[in-house]
């Protein structure tokens, strides 16, 4: 079964864990980075906040065609 994450700042993320995705609270780049590089096969759909975006914006290459990856609007 495929999953959604969801991976930015914590007041952005959680309420999307009341809808089943998985929230990945990362207040800072470096948690961003680690929340994106934790991110498993299973995991379908991304849903970045826009500072975490810029984060990881030249590592989004990672998941070629994989993941389908939406930005939040701010």
């Amino acid at each position: 079964m495929a999953h959604i994450a969801v991976i930015g700042e914590r007041a952005r993320v959680e309420g999307w864990a009341l809808g089943g995705a998985r929230a990945v609270p990362a207040d800072d780049p470096d948690e961003v980075r680690a929340a994106w590089e934790e991110l498993d096969d299973r995991v379908a759909v991304v849903v970045l906040t826009p500072e975490a975006a810029r984060c990881i914006e030249g590592e989004r290459v990672r998941h070629p065609g994989a993941v389908l990856i939406v930005v939040m609007p701010p």
